[in-house]
């Protein structure tokens, strides 16, 4: 067995980043840049208005009151087309572009208005109220950087950058067989002995989180020649993964299959709870995961794993962040494997508590669902007891 720290090392080596493809903007959250990108518009493309009012000279108005002729209006998009001069006030909207002749903006709280002229109350220094061109950014500034993953925040901005179409890491595809006479999928009749096969959906919808889409290659039967597709699969999948298969029981076919098929172990077996028996390795030129059959074991390993995997080929930099917080209830001491335990997360005393359940059963996808983090104990932990330090991975963070 190895440690998980090794196995998450030689898995994220494994990957390069992909290539790139154009995609519209309006399919841009959440993907990773491709390349930088620059603004290809100034943000104002001119001097606008910050406030609704009135753009004057602020000379006209160093003394007041101070009564000015309106000689126009400019809302937004509709700019004035003269020039102020002396003694005079334009009315102005909040985006407007300031009137040649104009340095200042007074808000219109500060006036009174009257046929055909404004007074003004209130002082107001030269730029106040305007935002100049550029102000945000200007023509070629670069505002995103390449291995960024886009957020709804950053859409805004490439569109604002006048940007209608990115270059975006291609999604990583994912190639997932399920393995094992005993399942079926949700909804079709079972056989004796049968259960439903749940974790290539819970694959899928991880997969699609980080970053990736998944290839759906079925439920193989245990007989070794069910495996013989997969070589090809791989050919069309950037990793290759199986769940169940990977232990050492008479029905545990995947390296038996695989191997004359051209699959060449890394590693197999990690020294970690749930999820010992994981295979890593490649299955011709394509990395290839064997992922445990117990459900819980092989969603606790895609997030070990899979992540950082899915995150070498985006080009994305990543490592799990644990949280430090305190033990509600007890946990023995540990043994030589790294254990993570299912928990939920309860506020007490303006403290962060986590309180792991009571059966931990690598089958029992109800307590995973249920749980809001993974407690994280080392090898070889003492005991621990109520209102101790402990390390816990948030699914929020997940």
């Amino acid at each position: 067995m190895i440690p998980v720290e090794d196995a998450v090392r030689r898995i994220a080596a494994a990957f390069a980043p992909l290539g790139s493809e154009a995609i519209a903007l309006d399919q841009a959250a959440c993907r990773v840049l491709g390349e930088d990108v620059a603004a290809r518009a100034d943000q104002p493309p001119a001097d606008v208005s910050a406030m609704d009012g009135y753009a004057v000279r602020a000379a006209d108005v160093a003394s007041v009151p101070a009564r000015l002729a309106v000689v126009g209006e400019a809302p937004a998009g509709r700019p004035f087309e003269g020039k102020i001069g002396a003694g005079e006030a334009v009315r102005i909207f909040t985006g407007a572009v300031v009137p040649k002749g104009a340095d200042t903006i007074v808000i219109q709280e500060n006036t009174t208005a009257g046929p055909g002229h404004v007074m003004v109350t209130n002082a107001e220094r030269p730029g106040r109220h305007i935002r100049r061109a550029g102000l945000d950014f200007k023509t070629g500034d670069i505002r995103l950087r390449k291995g960024r993953r886009l957020t709804a925040r950053d859409v805004a901005l490439l569109a604002a950058m006048d940007v209608p179409a990115v270059k975006v890491v291609r999604k990583p595809r994912i190639a997932v067989a399920s393995t094992g006479d005993e399942l079926s999928r949700p909804g079709e009749k079972r056989a004796p002995g049968g259960i439903v096969a749940s974790t290539a959906y819970g694959i899928a919808a991880m997969a699609a989180r980080w970053g990736g889409e998944t290839i759906d290659l079925g439920i193989l039967p245990d007989r070794v020649e069910a495996f013989a597709k997969l070589p090809e699969a791989a050919r069309r999948a950037d990793l290759v993964i199986t769940l169940g298969g990977a232990s050492v029981g008479d029905h545990d076919l995947v390296q038996k299959a695989l191997t004359p098929l051209g699959f060449a172990l890394d590693f197999w077996k990690i020294a970690m709870r749930p999820g010992k028996p994981l295979i890593f390795g490649r299955l011709n030129e394509t990395p290839f995961l064997g992922l445990p059959g117990n459900p819980v074991s092989a969603l606790v390993c895609a997030i070990l794993f899979l992540r950082p995997a899915i995150a070498a080929m985006l080009g994305e930099a990543y490592a799990p962040r644990t949280t430090r917080m305190r033990l509600a209830g007890r946990l023995p001491a540990n043994d030589t494997r790294r254990d993570y335990i299912r928990a939920r997360i309860v506020a007490k005393d303006g403290a962060l508590w986590a309180e792991p359940f009571g059966i931990q059963d690598s089958s029992m996808l109800s307590a995973l669902a249920a749980a809001d983090a993974l407690i994280a104990r080392a090898p070889h932990a003492p005991a621990a007891s109520d209102g101790d330090a402990i390390d816990a991975l948030l699914f929020d963070d997940i």
